[in-house]
């Protein structure tokens, strides 16, 4: 090999080494820039609750949770019977509590569930 040969492949090699430092410097400048932009932004949030300004339990206690059966209500019709409803006409269109408050049960000889093994009704 010739002196030119060895001199190319130095420069070659020495702009590598260039290229891998001019990239972590930015990376490194990058990463400085986004810790100082996400320090700004939780500069600028509010403080942390102070204990005595955590919530608080009720004087009456914990509150509980009820269970209640709901019925759905009726979905209104329209006056024509070939008119459609729009969302809008519908309301707000929930649940109310139901009359009958005993929770359904399984028939007698009712396997309970689908594919449950039993006999089910005969």
């Amino acid at each position: 090999m010739n002196t030119a040969t060895y001199e190319a492949a130095a420069g070659a090699q020495v702009f590598g080494y260039v290229l891998v430092l001019v990239v972590g410097v930015v990376l490194v400048a990058g990463l400085l820039w986004a810790f100082r932009l996400g320090f700004k932004v939780r500069r600028r949030e509010p403080a942390p609750l102070r204990p005595e300004e955590q919530p608080k339990m009720p004087p009456t206690g914990p509150v509980r949770e009820t269970s209640e059966m709901r019925e759905p209500h009726e979905v209104p019709r329209a006056e024509d019977g070939n008119e459609r409803l729009t969302p809008h006409q519908l309301g707000n269109v929930g649940s109310r509590r139901a009359e009958d408050q005993q929770r359904p049960r399984w028939s007698p000889g009712s396997s309970g569930s689908f594919g449950g093994g039993g006999g089910g009704r005969t």
